[in-house]
């Protein structure tokens, strides 16, 4: 039986990843939310708490192995097998007992959930031309927000209607069923039956000519010998702990500082995760701004992550403003301004590496955000009892400043062309 053809069908490829993202990113924020009532019910304390969010943050920075992984296997078997295992690891958190079992859970399940990022760019690199990736970029993204937002109200009914273990296998089986819908509707643009040759043609026509896949394997070490590689990846190493901070601290934050119960956490902790959702659009709309105006590609995109971390100046207020409202406005222009940034530099993978590296490149310079996560989030748990929040919410609010200019600094132009340009195809929209 011939497979009937789709309109637009790159945009139904990023649909079905972005939907992977946001149960990559409700698993990942379970805990957070749970927190307060999985601390009080093990008896755990910040410290601890801090070096489990920080072994997760450890299985996290491996995301160079699962790059490599998809750029050798292939993305539809790879993102497979990682969604398979951090469900699992998923609805085990359920069965822990203590907090070095929660730890040994939580590493295993950064390193399958790793693998989100890469897979992510290199969906994007493989089914949009270049002047499309920025947006393709942030609908993936809207993924980690939304899922991210999902996580308070989903968490916080889960533990008022069985418990916090319940909370973490209802995640994870949502995981399971995803892989289900991966397997049967993912295919690369090469092989998809169900693409329209124009579309195809289309998409081939606006890639970049220096960056098509040489077909040999990526090497790490040649990455890792780049400047625009370090001009990628100290910024998300600037950037990243914002977005630990709002997944895995904030809850507390609002808790312990703020006075909120379960029911206003489950109110108002997703706020900050809507407002990223914005965040992941606006960025890519500021670069296509600039790029309309005769900017190049890559100046585009350090224009759009410069206006970002000038935002994100707001997050130095958090903990000074009285009223608790207040400090949720301010956490939500902090998503937003985080978001606005962190699409930018992660899309800038796809423009500055050939499809055979993308995901490599893309996972490494993950690896440098999670460490800037892991050593942020274990400052926090060693310090906040005696020092507080407020340090913490400054710090955030200048990081991405010194990351700007890192970016304008270390990435080179490589005066990007694409492919001999043919017209829009009727299918695009």
């Amino acid at each position: 039986m011939r497979t009937p053809k789709i309109k637009a069908l790159r945009w139904w490829m990023i649909g079905l990843i972005m939907l992977g993202a946001i149960i990559n990113y409700l698993a990942r924020s379970t805990l957070g939310v749970a927190a307060p009532t999985v601390l009080a019910d093990l008896h755990i304390h910040e410290r601890e708490y801090g070096w489990i969010t920080g072994a997760f943050q450890l299985g996290v920075m491996m995301q160079p192995l699962c790059g490599y992984v998809l750029d050798v296997i292939g993305l539809k078997t790879g993102f497979a097998i990682f969604a398979t295992a951090w469900s699992l690891i998923t609805m085990a958190h359920g069965l822990a007992a203590n907090w070095p079992m929660l730890a040994a859970l939580r590493g295993m399940l950064g390193l399958a959930e790793g693998s989100a990022n890469p897979a992510g760019m290199k969906a994007v690199s493989e089914w949009f031309p270049a002047k499309e990736r920025g947006h393709a970029g942030g609908v993936y993204n809207i993924g980690a927000s939304f899922g991210s937002m999902l996580a308070p109200p989903l968490v916080a009914w889960a533990i008022i209607a069985w418990n916090w273990r319940a909370a973490f296998v209802l995640a994870g089986a949502l995981g399971l069923v995803w892989v289900v819908l991966w397997l049967k509707f993912y295919q690369s643009p090469d092989k998809h039956p169900a693409l329209y040759d124009a579309e195809r043609d289309y998409i081939a026509a606006g890639q970049e000519t220096h960056l098509v896949s040489d077909g040999a394997k990526p090497s790490i070490l040649g990455l890792l010998g780049r400047r625009n590689f370090w001009g990628i990846a100290l910024p998300r190493f600037l950037a990243d702990p914002t977005w630990g901070t709002l997944a895995f601290w904030v809850p507390l934050y609002l808790t312990k500082v703020r006075g909120f119960d379960l029911k206003q956490i489950a109110m108002f902790a997703w706020l900050p995760f809507v407002a990223a959702d914005l965040g992941c659009l606006f960025g890519p709309t500021i670069a296509a701004f600039l790029q309309r105006r005769g900017v190049s590609l890559l100046n585009a995109r350090r224009g759009a992550f410069t206006v970002g971390a000038l935002m994100m100046t707001g997050m130095a207020f958090v903990g000074r403003v009285e009223s608790p409202y207040a400090a949720i406005a301010l956490l939500c222009l902090g998503g937003f301004a985080h978001q606005t940034l962190s699409v930018t530099v992660i899309t800038l993978s796809s423009d500055l590496f050939r499809r055979n590296e993308v995901a490599t490149a893309a996972g490494m310079a993950g690896t440098l955000g999670n460490l800037g996560v892991l050593i942020f989030s274990l400052m926090i748990g060693a310090l906040v009892a005696t020092v507080g929040y407020d340090p913490f919410f400054i710090a955030l609010g200048v990081l991405d400043l010194v990351g700007a200019v890192l970016l304008w600094t270390l990435v080179r132009d490589q005066h990007v062309t694409t492919r001999t340009a043919v017209p829009p195809i009727s299918v695009s929209t």
